[in-house]
């Protein structure tokens, strides 16, 4: 005779199912040949089919068991029992927490116990995406669909998105973020070279604590600003500026100066900029950024072909404040535009200035007298820099622990031997195509004992 449970015991399951049934998990990669998956079709509640790309599925909680009455189970004795179902709830979210997105996602799929622990809100404020066949819109979609489950239609929790490499994201995916994550503080896109000027408009619109922002390699952006409908709106409660401090527009091949301007106009509190490898920036974009960004930390124009003396006398206006200077192969630089950065910039930290022959050691002497704090410098391929340079460099700059030197035809092993005896925490020398001696490279190793050399003479190892 059936025994018949109680109404109430009903009830709550019914409940319970009715309520966790109703959260979808999605993971996020799910090739076709994963276990579960036959002939195109799976266990999924979604309706898609695997074709071979990687996709966003939909997936219902796992069951805790098999309830059939006709089903009996063994249950594992409790000491051959998996030693991590052993571990508290708290212990497997901190576990959880070193896990990438798309296996987080799988892991929710294990049992219930795990996907409730899998979706902890603590776990979701950071996606990570990675890959070059993933539909990330619609990861995107799914995933903020599901952390808005307990607040309709907008995620509290997500700070960070980084979908770096994922050639596949399009506007459609950043507008998903933008309009779902207002408390979005890092955004990191580099290489997604389908997003364009609009998209990222509405992440900065719609997103007002947005700090961070990588957008190197994305060719067809050219500038960061509000929406024309956000300035109208948000002009009484924030100037129409953008708080972003973190800007790297690196390979964005297509920034002009007009477009520089509108982004020191908007970015004011900017801290740490990038510009690598944007030929068309000029002086005159410089002078722009000057004008309002006065909080530069760490400036980056190498390969920046049309910036010259003139663009770093703009540069030097910033001062103190400049710890970080790149102006790589910038070949219209010399030893005037030196003279700028060193005599405004007393706490330069880093310059990297290889491939700027124009630079000789009179530059260099200016900028040991004027720099003394000087940690890093990179001189690489500046052939009219010579040995007297480098005893000027090593008689003011005790603290440097970087140098390059490399395929400078003009250093002999006289003046490696001089910076190697006064600046004893050098950790690294890079002395490449360089036509220094083995007895040299021996002196500066018995000197500087952490110093890693990176040298082309065979007889030295």
């Amino acid at each position: 005779m059936r025994q018949i449970e109680p109404a109430s015991a009903q009830e709550g399951y019914s409940d319970l199912s009715m309520r966790t049934l109703s959260t979808p998990s999605p993971a996020l990669i799910c090739p076709p040949n994963l276990p579960g998956f036959q002939n195109g079709r799976g266990s999924s509640t979604s309706s898609s089919s695997i074709t071979g790309e990687t996709v966003a599925m939909v997936h219902s909680p796992p069951p805790t068991r098999l309830t059939h009455p006709l089903i009996r189970l063994a249950s594992r004795p409790q000491k051959e029992q998996a030693s991590i179902e052993r571990l508290p709830d708290h212990a497997m979210v901190q576990v959880f927490s070193f896990l990438p997105t798309n296996q987080l996602c799988r892991c929710a799929r294990v049992c219930r116990r795990w996907y409730n622990l899998a979706w902890d809100p603590r776990l979701w404020r950071t996606i990570r995406l990675t890959g070059e066949t993933i539909n990330v819109d619609r990861a995107l979609k799914v995933l903020t669909r599901r952390l808005c489950q307990d607040t309709p239609n907008v995620c509290l929790m997500l700070e960070t998105v980084s979908v770096s490499g994922c050639r596949r994201l399009t506007d459609r995916g950043l507008y998903t973020i933008a309009q779902c994550c207002p408390e979005l503080r890092r955004l990191e896109v580099s290489g997604c070279y389908n997003i364009s000027n609009e998209a990222v408009f509405d992440v900065v619109s719609l997103c007002p604590n947005l700090e961070h922002l990588d957008v190197s390699g994305c060719s067809k952006v050219t500038c960061i600003s509000l929406t024309r409908e956000a300035s109208i709106k948000l002009s009484p409660l924030h100037g129409k500026q953008i708080s972003i401090r973190y800007l790297d527009m690196t390979d964005c091949f297509v920034l002009e100066d007009e477009g520089l301007h509108t982004i020191a106009a908007h970015c004011t509190q900017l801290t740490h900029l990038y510009l690598r490898r944007c030929v068309r920036l000029t002086d005159e974009g410089l002078r722009y950024l000057m004008i309002y960004c006065t909080s530069i930390k760490e400036l980056s124009v190498s390969d920046c072909r049309f910036v010259s003396d003139f663009g770093l006398r703009e540069i030097a206006k910033l001062e103190s404040r400049l710890r970080y200077l790149s102006i790589a192969h910038c070949g219209r630089v010399t030893d005037v535009g030196i003279r700028y950065v060193a005599k405004y910039c007393g706490k330069l930290r880093y310059l990297n200035a290889r491939g700027c022959e124009g630079i000789t050691d009179h530059g260099l002497e200016y900028l040991a007298k004027n720099c003394a704090k000087l940690k890093s410098l990179d001189i690489g391929k500046c052939p009219l820099v010579s040995d007297t340079g480098l005893e000027c460099l090593a008689l003011n700059c005790f603290n440097l622990k970087r140098l390059s030197l490399k395929s400078c035809e003009s250093i002999t092993g006289q003046g490696l031997q001089i910076v190697a005896a006064n600046c004893f925490d050098l950790q690294m020398l890079n002395v490449q195509d360089c036509e220094v001696s083995v007895e040299a490279l021996r002196f500066v190793k018995r000197h500087c004992k952490r110093c890693v050399i990176e040298h082309t003479n065979p007889a030295f190892f």
